[in-house]
């Protein structure tokens, strides 16, 4: 899973240097595992901006600037919730573009509707703001490092494209 991390990250790396854009992050259930394998790379600095992470629904209001009514009726694992991190990690930062994740990793923490392994995404720039939902299988590090791995390369794809 490392090497397919690595890969992401140069694939992105490589595209935001392109289009000289910095890119922010936004992680909750990932715990900052996207911006630790941006910064495995030599050079990030030219395009990782910064990272936010933002575990605690506390810690989305401060930073992010989401609106604690929004955590308490649409819960934190929620499209809406992942559409108003992204937003709030552009908005606090001086990034063109920027990642958000919001997902229940596990053990425990899951319920009918939102079970573990359920991950929002949402990815914004200038090409708007696109949100998805995943659901992953495994244990906790499976569902945190495929989170990161999806974040990736969703990124790298819409960065490539506009």
């Amino acid at each position: 899973m490392q090497e397919q991390l690595a890969h992401a990250v140069q694939s992105l790396a490589r595209t935001l240097l392109r289009r000289q854009w910095m890119l922010a992050t936004a992680e909750s259930c990932t715990g900052g595992m996207v911006a630790a394998a941006c910064t495995d790379l030599a050079g990030s600095s030219a395009w990782l901006e910064r990272g936010f992470v933002t575990y605690s629904n506390a810690a989305k209001t401060a930073m992010l600037g989401v609106d604690a009514q929004l955590i308490a009726t649409e819960g934190a694992v929620s499209e809406a919730v992942a559409r108003a991190m992204v937003q709030g990690a552009l908005a606090h930062s001086r990034a063109q573009v920027a990642l958000a994740i919001t997902g229940v990793a596990g053990p425990g923490g899951g319920s009918v509707a939102k079970p573990v392994g359920t991950v929002w995404f949402a990815f914004a720039g200038p090409w708007g703001l696109h949100s998805g939902l995943q659901h992953f299988e495994g244990d906790r590090a499976a569902v945190r490092q495929d989170a990161a791995l999806h974040a990736l390369q969703g990124l790298e794809a819409l960065c490539a494209a506009a």
